[in-house]
């Protein structure tokens, strides 16, 4: 297991991740507590990227519960079809928001929060949470974080 991040800013989004994935699989590697796992994915990505907010919510009954995050408070429940994050579990797709103020039923964990992009999180084929991920920017996010943080989440499969 990885005892300390090698953060580095310099270079290209894409070079940033390339940096940080090997980084979150020597994390991962051996621990087999979800929650843990969780913790250190959002630790890490909010130390390489300084994202406004970095979060799982795990999905409980019908709706998600705040699980393992990085950032300011945020909503501890959100029912299904309800906000990013219930839309992005309800149509069981990677949801990119540009602009968070212009998706409609947007619920407002923080006003600072312009975009995200929501993942959602399978185990054996069942959608088990999501990946949420805010920005104090408008359309911080795109394909290349899409990519890559399938990727990263692709690791608690394993």
């Amino acid at each position: 297991m990885a005892e300390d991040l090698s953060i580095s800013r310099i270079g290209t989004k894409e070079e940033q991740y390339e940096s940080l994935i090997p980084q979150i699989e020597a994390l991962l590697y051996g621990e087999t507590d979800l929650i843990a796992n969780l913790a250190n994915i959002c630790a890490a990505l909010k130390e390489q990227f300084g994202w406004f907010w970095v979060g799982f919510y795990l999905v409980k009954n019908d709706e998600l519960v705040l699980g393992p995050f990085q950032g300011p408070v945020a909503c501890t429940r959100i029912k299904k079809g309800k906000g990013v994050c219930g839309a992005s579990w309800q149509q069981e797709q990677i949801l990119i928001v540009p602009n968070v103020d212009e998706f409609p039923g947007h619920i407002a964990c923080a006003s600072a929060s312009k975009s995200e992009i929501v993942l959602p999180l399978y185990k054996a084929n069942e959608i088990i949470g999501v990946l949420d991920v805010d920005s104090e920017y408008l359309s911080h996010f795109d394909e290349v974080d899409e990519l890559y943080l399938k990727k990263i989440i692709s690791f608690l499969n394993a």
